[in-house]
């Protein structure tokens, strides 16, 4: 009877002892591979394929709002043609000052223009200028708020949301504008406003593209811009009044606020810097299904500067992926940081000095001998030819040749126009100067916007390429200024400005096929501890 007992334990012991196994030792699940958002597209999602290519256009339709509410006054601040009445006109005379009131006539009548609007002539016209200056002054500073907003808080696309409603609001308003004193804040607020635009638009079309592809797009937005351009010139033409001119320039915006932007996806680089995880993987694998291919269950996104990390084994730390601590930065952060610091200093100087150059020979060149509309058709169709030179030749040259060159190339003959005089044939060479340096700068001004946004990583490239936005809308606004000097004195200083810039893009690293890095630690460690030269 007691020997029963005693072999029970024996039977039941290999019975317990598999039944608790499990317990003590989990079953590991599959290995979980680090992936960069670059690495990931290049490998499972496709670089720009289907869902780049729609997100790339409508997100880049924004830029033609841009062209609508920057280059309005063109039309609106225009100085009409006029008519005499009677004695005391000359019909053969450039201007009505000192043309006896009553002798003469606005054509078009005092609605065709503000200049018409309010007597913007003569010792008034300085409030052209200034209406100019300030317009620029406001994108100087809605670059850098929005720059830092779409890198913290609201993201790419709400901030992109924000700044097309606050363009549709103001831009209604001024149309209603009373006089001139409520109209030059209004354009103040426009400015503010569209100073964002595109900013956050080439950041949000340019960031899902995979780095053998970004520069391509990069340099594609622009022609959205200069298609605005002549759009507005269509536009101008229906609606000759200047109020309803703006009324009808800025219902595109509202437009494409309700068509348009829903269809658009936040960035997924922010997402990642944000410590959104699950929104991010979400996002990438839609972007592979809607190209064809097929992300893996066995790969996450990570930050560049976790990417080394080992693999990661069992199911709790793969669930930890879902959610991390987000990662934010400032320009502080920029400055902090030598390898950033340098190449923002660089940037902002290189952007100011392509920003005078660009505004100040398209003020500067001798316009074509036909209409208004017809002009700016032809000025916007004439920089069209320049991005695709500099898009075919960027991934083939790299970005820091191709700064140089296109600088130097407009250096070059702004230095030829101030050598020749203003009489004769001369003034036909130096007009032939003037286009050939505003074609190598329009090259230059859009490369910088690609090559700026990849010198700094995702945490604070909006706030980097803000800074680069404010330096060169301060060029735009200087540029009026020293094309008031006359002669040969421009020339030269365009030149200058030309020459200085492609010695500083010296001093810059090349980022052809170099990774698009998400921290500062990460972008450290890829370029192996350098200062960034």
């Amino acid at each position: 009877m007691s020997a029963i007992p005693s072999s029970e334990p024996d039977l039941r012991l290999p019975l317990l002892s598999s039944l608790e196994e499990p317990a003590r030792t989990p079953e590991k699940g599959p290995d979980v591979q680090k992936l960069t958002i670059d690495d990931m597209l290049q490998k499972h999602c496709g670089e720009f394929g289907t869902w780049q290519l729609r997100h790339f256009v409508l997100t880049c339709l924004a830029w033609a709002l841009e062209a609508f509410h920057t280059m309005v006054m063109i039309f609106a601040d225009r100085e009409p043609e006029f008519r005499c009445l009677g004695s005391g006109c000359d019909e053969m005379a450039k201007s009505v000052c000192g043309f006896e009131p009553g002798s003469w006539d606005w054509v078009g009548g005092a609605g065709s223009s503000t200049v018409a609007q309010w007597g913007l002539v003569c010792g008034e016209k300085y409030k052209v200028g200034l209406v100019q200056a300030v317009f620029f002054g406001g994108c100087m500073i809605g670059a850098g708020t929005f720059g830092h907003l779409s890198d913290s808080t609201l993201g790419r696309k709400g901030s992109l949301t924000v700044v097309c409603l606050l363009n549709a609001v103001f831009g209604c308003l001024t149309a209603l504008a009373p006089d001139y004193w409520t109209y030059l804040p209004l354009r103040l607020l426009t400015g503010f406003s569209t100073g964002g635009v595109g900013l956050c638009a080439f950041v949000l079309a340019t960031e899902p593209v995979g780095s053998s592809k970004r520069g391509a797009a990069g340099m594609s937005t622009f022609y959205f811009f200069s298609t605005g351009i002549a759009m507005l010139s269509g536009i101008a033409y229906i609606f000759p009044s200047w109020r309803e001119l703006y009324i009808a320039s800025s219902i595109p915006s509202i437009l494409f606020l309700v068509i348009v932007l829903p269809f658009i996806s936040e960035s997924p680089r922010w997402y990642l810097v944000r410590g959104r995880i699950n929104e991010a993987m979400t996002l990438m694998r839609t972007i592979a299904k809607s190209n064809g291919k097929h992300l893996p269950d066995g790969v996450v996104l990570a930050l560049d500067e976790d990417v080394n990390e080992s693999s990661v084994n069992d199911q709790s730390d793969k669930q930890g992926f879902a959610t991390k601590e987000a990662i934010t930065g400032s320009v502080i952060d920029v400055i902090r940081s030598p390898i950033t610091r340098i190449r923002l200093f660089l940037a902002v100087a290189i952007n100011f000095m392509c920003s005078v150059v660009y505004y100040g020979l398209s003020l500067n060149v001798v316009n074509l001998d036909t209409n208004l509309h017809l002009n700016v058709v032809l000025n916007a169709v004439a920089e069209m030819p320049a991005f695709t030179i500099t898009a075919l030749l960027l991934d083939k040259l790299g970005r820091k040749p191709l700064t140089i060159g296109t600088l130097w190339f407009s250096g070059f003959f702004c230095f030829a126009g101030c050598l020749m005089g203003g009489v004769g044939i001369w003034k036909v060479v130096r007009m032939i100067c003037g286009i050939l340096g505003i074609f190598g700068m329009a090259g230059t001004y859009n490369l910088l916007f690609i090559y700026t946004a990849e010198l700094f990583p995702t945490v604070v490239r909006n706030v980097a390429l803000g800074c680069a936005t404010q330096s060169a809308q301060m060029g735009a606004i200087l540029a009026p200024f020293i094309v008031v000097m006359g002669g040969a004195l421009p020339f030269a200083v365009f030149a200058s400005c030309g020459f200085v810039g492609g010695l500083l893009a010296f001093y810059l690293p090349e980022t052809l096929n170099r990774p698009l890095y998400d921290t500062i630690t990460g972008m450290k460690e890829g370029e192996g501890g350098l200062s960034g030269v």
